[in-house]
């Protein structure tokens, strides 16, 4: 059995931009939505531990090291940002609790815990379609797109970015990340990034040999050269953050659904 760990705002955003504005009660069909989505989950995967991890109200790491970092996201809806504490409190009614690090992003807990287990023996599935998670990716951690019913594996990770998942940061690095304000290299996009790591192996080579790259590439490498290891910071996952929690308060087990087996996911 599994340890779930679910990326809370990935999976309850894209429930509440799914639920039509013009629904009756479109806040308890959000929640009820949520609610519905997370059964599922727990029904297919059947884990003997889950977590809803969520984000920090404050300012991350990153945001602090780099100001730039996510400054043209737009901000949670009104309506929903007021709505959580109801989808949190209904989703912990059956079994699922949240859990969260002060200036840490849900990402970088679900790192941090989906190492130390998988490094114990368990097997870990994570809920999220966030391509960070692809770094993750490993004999023992899954990416699983909830929404596409789909396993992000080792395949699908070379086939969609040309790279394998342990090379994910050095890509990204490359590439940028536009939704994260992440800049990467001017000019370099994902298929470029991946040749470059192809050709020299990894990010750290790229830069060994950058003086060597002929043409415009060469170029906005050479120009961008200095910014690479504070753009591998920002892409690179965490996995070392303290959360003071016990794994023992986050087991689960289907019984907690008993409750509920009238209702749809």
């Amino acid at each position: 059995m599994p340890i779930l760990l679910i990326d809370g705002l990935n999976l309850i955003r894209r429930v509440h931009a799914g639920v039509p504005e013009v629904v009756e009660d479109r806040d308890d069909a959000v929640l009820n939505a949520c609610v519905a989505s997370v059964r599922r989950a727990l029904r297919k995967h059947q884990p003997s531990h889950v977590a809803l991890v969520m984000e920090d109200a404050g300012r991350s790491w990153r945001s602090r090291e780099y100001p730039d970092y996510k400054k043209d996201r737009p901000p949670m809806p009104d309506d929903l940002a007021a709505g959580l504490p109801r989808i949190k409190d209904a989703l912990s009614e059956i079994g699922v609790h949240a859990l969260f690090a002060p200036g840490f992003e849900a990402d970088d807990v679900i790192a941090s815990i989906a190492k130390r287990t998988s490094d114990a023996g368990f097997q870990v599935i994570i809920l999220s379609t966030d391509k960070s998670f692809c770094q993750m990716v490993g004999p023992r951690v899954a990416l699983v797109d909830h929404f596409n019913n789909m396993v992000r594996d080792r395949g699908w990770i070379r086939e969609r970015y040309g790279v394998a998942p342990e090379q994910i940061v050095d890509l990204m690095s490359l590439a940028g990340d536009p939704s994260l304000g992440i800049p990467g290299i001017r000019s370099v996009g994902v298929r470029t990034a991946a040749r470059l790591i192809h050709d020299f192996g990894n990010l750290d080579s790229v830069i060994e040999h950058a003086q060597e790259i002929p043409g415009k590439l060469g170029e906005k490498l050479r120009e961008g050269i200095e910014t690479l290891p504070l753009m591998r910071r920002l892409v690179s996952l965490r996995q070392d953050v303290d959360l003071g929690a016990n794994l023992h308060d986050f087991r689960w087990s289907k019984e907690m659904l008993a409750n509920e087996a009238e209702h749809s996911a």
